[in-house]
């Protein structure tokens, strides 16, 4: 007697998959394969390629639910594996390229902001998750992140390496504990309740169309001739970003309350009563 029925007589029915559904989640896969390679080059000592592989699998983790919705292919299978793989690529891999690179100088002080970092990025996505769900937050609000976005933080923390490769400075325990500091900065950044604008629903201007598609032309031929040259006064460049975004939030925040108490305090008027004059 055969223990197992056959296929088709009550067990699940195998059914085909387009390709398209399959393309996102094989980029969230090579994300986290560049990703876990970079640590392993960081190990190796081969510095450089390891932040390229870090940066390339945040890269690649930012694109596949993008990807996703443009092709028509998102699925509660993706987004559990983008979440899971999120945590790799911009919690693990960079927090480990860090200390293999510099924060092992620092000793236990190192290893502890390289685990608060990685813990922060973990906490920076469960929050992230919960409030995507959340249907009572006001429409406003998701103009703006809650703490600096992960990829964001994965891109900033790596700041000591970006300037150790241009020759600022030649390490040593001393910039170690630095790291360290920044590090654990970074960590809170991502945790905190800071609000920084997401960009998600900005437009622009007809006439800035071509001057915009030049500057990011600019910006992407200066990070391939220039890399850390160019990443260095980005994350500066962000970091001066971020209290102009609090500013902003305020300012909005200020305005929607005041349209919020204009209209409580306008009158409804009430239905006319049957038989009552007009």
């Amino acid at each position: 007697m055969n223990k197992f029925p056959p296929h088709g007589r009550g067990g699940p029915r195998i059914r085909e998959i387009p390709l398209r559904m399959v393309l996102p989640n094989l980029v969230t896969v090579l994300a986290i394969c560049a990703g876990l390679s970079g640590i392993r080059f960081a190990f190796e000592g081969r510095f450089e390629t390891a932040v390229v592989m870090v940066l390339f699998a945040a890269f690649l983790d930012g694109i596949d639910g993008r990807l996703a919705r443009m092709m028509k292919a998102t699925s509660k299978f993706g987004a559990q594996m983008d979440s899971l793989a999120d945590i790799v690529n911009f919690g693990v891999a960079p927090a480990l390229v860090l200390y293999a690179f510099l924060l092992d100088h620092a000793g236990s002080f190192g290893w502890i902001a390289a685990l608060l970092f990685a813990v922060g990025c973990g906490l920076r996505l469960a929050r992230f998750n919960v409030l995507d769900e959340d249907v009572e937050r006001p429409a406003w609000q998701g103009e703006y992140f809650v703490g600096v976005p992960a990829p964001a933080g994965a891109v900033l923390v790596m700041l000591p390496v970006y300037l150790a490769f241009i020759g600022i400075y030649e390490g040593g325990r001393g910039a170690a504990f630095i790291a360290s500091g920044f590090t654990v900065l970074a960590a809170f950044l991502m945790v905190s309740r800071i609000p920084v604008y997401s960009g998600k629903k900005l437009k622009i201007r007809r006439d800035l169309a071509l001057p915009l598609i030049l500057a990011v032309a600019l910006f992407i031929l200066l990070l391939f001739s220039y890399p850390w040259h160019t990443l260095s006064v980005g994350v500066v460049g962000y970091l001066i970003f971020l209290p102009f975004s609090v500013l902003a939030y305020a300012k909005r925040s200020a305005i929607e309350e005041m349209k919020l108490a204009e209209a409580a305090a306008t009158p409804t008027s009430q239905p006319d009563e049957p038989g009552q004059e007009l």
